[in-house]
């Protein structure tokens, strides 16, 4: 069973920055496509960014040049640094893993950026 612990979640104000992280205790997950998704209220839930097991990213476009996705094999951690926040960043960010033909959740964080 994989499971998917995120922090680092809470409120900022537009302009600035948080880090989230995505831990988990199976050291499968240094083989394992990751992401981010989130979900803001009365929305359903969008990709933010993905990383292959190699490390090689990809970001909605709403978010490019402004959130970096990394992954820390060694600690199975996955992170996303989020800077420039905006108010439409609010919402509550998902850590996701794909691992032997399923799809693993983490339980979510809040983020809510203020004007």
């Amino acid at each position: 069973q994989v499971q998917l612990v995120e922090s680092g979640g809470g409120l900022e104000q537009a302009g600035g920055s948080l880090r989230l992280s995505c831990a988990t205790s199976s050291s499968i997950l240094s083989i394992a496509p990751m992401g981010w998704y989130r979900q803001a209220p009365g929305k359903q839930r969008d990709v933010v960014a993905r990383i292959t097991s190699s490390g090689s990213p990809n970001y909605a476009s709403s978010v490019k040049g402004r959130f970096t996705i990394t992954r820390d094999n060694a600690k199975n951690t996955l992170y996303l640094q989020m800077d420039s926040l905006k108010p439409e960043d609010t919402a509550v960010y998902y850590c996701y893993a794909y691992v032997r033909a399923r799809d693993y959740w983490g339980q979510g964080t809040q983020v809510t950026v203020s004007s």
